[in-house]
């Protein structure tokens, strides 16, 4: 599963790219916002950064989402159109994906709007697993019944985990088989938290720090070699 990031902060992106962990990034117009960033030149930036960056259209007709995607498809080459899973939003991501453009249909909640969303030509259909366990359904389980349903149909959209909250769910959302888990750069960092590893970390370091302590000091002038030491 390759994991993404869900922010559009420009920081936190170029942290995770440093890392050497993330694929990509999902925006949306809250997100940019959050940024306090104009949509196209923020886009453009993180697209300077890594691939697979999707941007979300605001329109809600189908012909207003066609002209949209089209300029924000051409803002840069990393570009994935996101469009609501609406008839209008489908609509219009039939037209996009026959023209060439990677089309992510974001605000999915069940396997029958994942197969319409297949049926467009979607890239990417992206599940929102904790807005389902908000209203107390099991959002990891519809996001594994996507990816089994797609698994036999042989279809070729990517299943994108969204809205995950917590270590837990990116766990769950690698079990359940989804091709990318997209995340808060918060979450993102717990990943990378346990007791065991930060206490094995300490003991190995102050291991290696006793050993150079006892070393035996060199003589003024001439350094000790491993071999001279050994010899002592």
């Amino acid at each position: 599963m390759k994991l993404f990031l869900d922010t559009a902060e420009y920081d936190e992106i170029k942290a995770g790219v440093e890392w050497g962990v993330i694929d990509g990034v999902t925006t949306n117009p809250t997100l940019i916002a959050k940024a306090g960033q104009d949509h196209e030149t923020q886009v453009k930036r993180i697209c300077g950064l890594i691939g697979n960056v999707s941007a979300e259209c605001v329109s809600e007709k189908r012909d207003d989402m066609i002209v949209e995607g089209r300029r924000i498809a051409a803002w840069h080459k990393n570009v994935i159109v996101k469009v609501p899973l609406t008839p209008d939003g489908l609509g219009a991501a039939k037209i996009l994906a026959g023209e060439g453009i990677r089309i992510n249909v974001t605000l999915c909640f069940s396997v029958n709007q994942a197969l319409l969303a297949a049926a467009v030509g979607a890239y990417i259909v992206s599940p929102f697993a904790g807005r389902l366990d908000d209203i107390n359904e099991d959002g990891m389980r519809v996001v594994a019944d996507i990816v089994s349903a797609y698994r036999q149909q042989e279809i070729k959209t990517k299943v994108l985990a969204a809205s995950i909250r917590n270590p837990m769910h990116v766990t769950q959302a690698a079990l359940a088989g989804a091709d990318i888990g997209t995340m808060p750069f918060a979450v993102l960092k717990m990943l990378f938290n346990h007791p065991l590893t930060e206490a094995g970390q300490k003991k190995f370091l102050e291991d290696y720090r006793k050993t150079q302590e006892a070393r035996p000091a060199a003589p003024a002038g001439k350094p000790v070699t491993p071999e001279a030491a050994t010899k002592r």
